[in-house]
């Protein structure tokens, strides 16, 4: 089975011009059918301050009322996205900027409100909802898709996703057809056992030390969701999930050199 390299840029790497052009020249090396998402969160709230609209976060996700959808939606699928796509072909890498409207990819619902109103957030049902098919043709004509963290609810409204879930649900909706090999890629050199140590990179996390780690408030913030989500990609099939820094990429993809941090579940 072909391997199919999906990975995920966020961080203080977008962000960061030399940072992102030397992930990006990776990236466009990278053997195969390969796919992108990004996320921009940290590109949308600077200048969201700078219209007047202050970013609000409950356990590291976006709250999104009506303006903060119009901010996200400009910076993640215009300034970040075309740029990326842009850099891509100039490095001779045929990229394909998407929303999770585009062709239907990745239909959501709008998040329920609870005890938290998460406003125009999206959450993503099973792999079975993505338009896989639409994606493997991409793919096979030779064009990289490179997403924005923006889903749709079928009824004309765009949803703010995370691109970590976004990630996650397209490696699992694709695995049944490549081996998927999921990287994420951010500032650090993996997940950190103290955050004030870059070097305290935790080589390998199952789910039980996972679960450990959670509740001693060693992972926490932002890093939730990109474990919960590794997890759950790996549960659905996909072969492999990795966390490191993003000017890591080659060592993180290759099956001879390592480094960052290796997701896998426990066997009892």
């Amino acid at each position: 089975m072909q391997t199919l390299h999906l990975i995920k840029i966020g961080g203080n790497v977008l962000d960061n011009p030399a940072r992102l052009q030397r992930f990006l020249i990776d990236f466009a090396q990278l053997p195969g059918p390969k796919l992108l998402v990004h996320g921009g969160g940290k590109i949308a709230s600077t200048i969201g301050l700078q219209l007047g609209i202050q970013p609000q976060y409950v356990e590291g996700r976006r709250l999104t009322d009506a303006e903060t959808l119009k901010l996200v939606t400009m910076v993640y699928a215009g300034l970040i996205n075309k740029g990326v796509v842009a850099q891509l072909q100039a490095l001779g890498c045929n990229a394909i900027g998407l929303t999770g409207a585009d062709a239907n990819a990745i239909p959501a619902t709008k998040r329920p409100v609870t005890t938290i109103d998460y406003g125009f957030a999206g959450d993503i049902g099973g792999p079975e909802t993505i338009n896989a098919a639409a994606l493997q043709a991409l793919l096979q004509a030779g064009l990289t898709p490179v997403f924005a963290p923006l889903t749709h609810d079928g009824n004309g409204s765009l949803l703010n996703t995370n691109a970590d879930t976004i990630a996650s649900v397209l490696a699992t909706a694709l695995a049944p057809h490549y081996q998927v090999k999921l990287v994420y890629c951010f500032e650090k050199k993996g997940v950190l056992a103290d955050s004030e140590k870059d070097d305290s990179v935790i080589p390998e996390i199952d789910n039980e030390e996972y679960a450990s780690l959670k509740a001693g408030g060693i992972v926490k913030d932002g890093m939730v969701p990109k474990l919960d989500n590794a997890f759950a990609a790996l549960r659905q099939g996909v072969s492999a999930v990795l966390i490191g820094e993003a000017e890591a990429l080659p060592t993180l993809v290759s099956e001879t050199a390592f480094s960052g941090t290796t997701i896998k579940l426990s066997h009892d």
